[in-house]
């Protein structure tokens, strides 16, 4: 038994067609709305999915949630699907606030991937992901250094008044 066209709205349409050329949507969603498309004129299930290279029950899945979401639900993960964080919460704050207020040690001046790791129990990686997760350089200096040379303060004057 094919099933019928899947029934969508002029706006729907313009959406799905939008989706399906797409090259900066994610390859999930651009597949499914190229597969909508072919329901809606009435290509059979199994040609779809001979097409997008999925099972036939797969494209009835995304038909049923197409009717119930509409183009919304294209491309997204259902909840519960995906993949699940491994690290406990509180060793990401604790990462933070070594990061943020914690001494290095052997006397170092800011914390390194491989130190912070090692007192926090993770790996270099981890420590340098939460790092870009939170926008944090500890390794980018913010200050301004005073120089004790003899000539410093005429080369200053130079700098600010130039610039």
């Amino acid at each position: 038994m094919v099933a019928a066209a899947l029934p969508v709205t002029d706006e729907q349409r313009v959406d799905l067609t939008r989706m399906a050329a797409s090259s900066v949507l994610p390859h999930r969603q651009v597949v499914r709305a190229r597969a909508l498309l072919w329901a809606a004129d009435g290509v059979a299930n199994e040609e779809i999915a001979r097409r997008v290279r999925v099972d036939s029950d797969t494209v009835r899945a995304w038909r049923k949630r197409f009717a119930q979401n509409g183009t919304e639900g294209i491309g997204k993960v259902a909840k519960g699907r995906g993949r699940k964080p491994w690290l406990p919460p509180d060793t990401t704050a604790r990462v933070l606030e070594l990061t943020r207020t914690g001494t290095p040690p052997g006397g170092a001046t800011h914390w390194s991937t491989r130190s912070l790791a090692a007192v926090a129990g993770v790996s270099k990686d981890t420590v340098g992901r939460i790092w870009a997760d939170h926008g944090l350089t500890p390794w980018q200096v913010t200050t301004f250094k005073v120089s004790n040379g003899p000539q410093f303060e005429a080369k200053l004057v130079d700098v600010v008044v130039c610039t």
